[in-house]
């Protein structure tokens, strides 16, 4: 099956605390990718350690192939029943999804994981399993391509309860709201940070618990090529451009004398479009066979920003809503937000006179720092990216 699994989660500690009582982790193996989100009972270092054993003992035990069921009883012997409160130190969802479209989930008194197929609830069977005691329900199921999977701790469900909502959120009332954005929103992170955004109001931004959510968006993968600067060597250049246009997805040149490059290549004039200038982003260009062509260290410094700003839930409508702005960096921006999975970056190693003082190492250039940072965010971002240098 191919398909791709986009996937983010974000946290919000509880309010005076430095850590979280909640923790996600995600394995990426082989056949599979497993989340697995912990919450200790309780907040703060106490609740913290509880959440991290939790989710270092099962990502590490399905990682090297023990089965759930084992997983579950080492957890269960390891972790034990507070005796004032009757309450398991932690509690926990495990969801290990296998490259072949198969799915194993597996809930343990965490909130009931919300699954979306065309904007709609899909009811998953469970079956009820005592392990040591404590009740676990599991449940096994075929993902789709455009299924939408989101998984949160109770601190989403409890949001607002005393403040601005009496009794809280509600599962029912995240439901409705996941139905509309889920619909809205091309990716797991732009899910994660509405629903965090939304929490962080409903608590009037004094979280009175421990709160994360886990998207997941099961995807066609999307490829986005970007070739940005010239290559060290001239003699490089059609080289270059063959690799380049070898690749699938869409084609993205980054760069003035990259432009020139890709032109001359191309054996096509590119026009420049002064109209899509702004005072901050040089204007685009025109290709018939390119899909975008921008200037390039002042475009790739703009995407920059706005990724961190992306990233951090700064700005959620950042290449989603906005209307009317058709900037390079804004076109850029969105492209690697929204419609892309994976991107290559084809990455010539000249160095710009004009950016760079040339008696420095390469390794400094202005270019090469704004391209390797772009890539750690885009990562963050759960894309799949690949760097090569000519």
């Amino acid at each position: 099956m191919n398909y791709f699994i986009d996937l983010a989660h974000d946290s919000l500690n509880k309010r005076n605390e430095e850590l979280c009582g909640d923790k996600v982790e995600v394995v990426d193996t082989e056949d599979s990718v497993i989340i697995v989100l912990a919450d200790g009972l309780g907040s703060g270092v106490k609740a913290n350690i509880l959440a991290t054993m939790t989710t270092k003992i099962a990502g590490t035990m399905l990682k090297e192939g023990a089965s759930i069921y084992e997983t579950i009883e080492t957890i269960a012997k390891t972790l034990p029943v507070c005796h004032v409160r009757k309450l398991a130190y932690s509690t926990f969802v495990i969801l290990k999804i296998g490259k072949s479209g198969l799915a194993q989930l597996v809930e343990y008194d965490n909130p009931p994981l919300f699954y979306i197929r065309n904007n709609r609830e899909l009811d998953i069977s469970k079956k009820e399993r005592i392990i040591h005691g404590k009740k676990i329900l599991e449940s096994e199921f075929e993902v789709m391509e455009g299924d939408s999977i989101t998984i949160v701790s109770d601190g989403v469900i409890h949001a607002g309860v005393g403040g601005v909502l009496n009794l809280g959120w509600q599962w029912d009332n995240v439901l409705h709201f996941l139905l509309k954005h889920a619909q809205l929103e091309k990716t797991a992170k732009g899910i994660t940070n509405r629903l965090m955004n939304t929490c962080i109001d409903l608590y009037e931004k004094k979280p009175g618990d421990d709160t994360t959510v886990v998207s997941i968006k099961i995807r066609e993968p999307e490829i986005v090529s970007i070739f940005a600067g010239p290559p060290e060597k001239k003699e490089d250049d059609s080289r270059l451009m063959q690799d380049f246009l070898a690749g699938r997805g869409v084609k993205v040149v980054c760069g003035g004398t990259a432009a020139n490059i890709a032109s001359r290549e191309l054996g096509e004039e590119i026009e420049v479009l002064l109209e899509t200038g702004t005072e901050q982003v040089p204007p685009i260009g025109k290709s018939q066979v390119l899909d975008l062509v921008t200037e390039g260290v002042i475009t790739l410094s703009c995407v920059l920003e706005n990724l961190e700003q992306y990233v951090n839930r700064i700005s959620l409508d950042l290449g989603v809503h906005q209307k009317g702005k058709e900037d390079g960096a804004y076109l850029l921006t969105k492209m690697l937000i929204n419609d892309c999975t994976h991107v290559c970056f084809y990455v010539g190693q000249a160095i710009n006179p004009a950016h760079q003082n040339p008696d420095l190492p390469k390794d400094l250039s202005i270019k090469l720092q704004v391209i390797r940072k772009i890539k750690e965010f885009l990562e963050t971002l759960g894309k799949k990216v690949t760097v090569q240098y000519y």
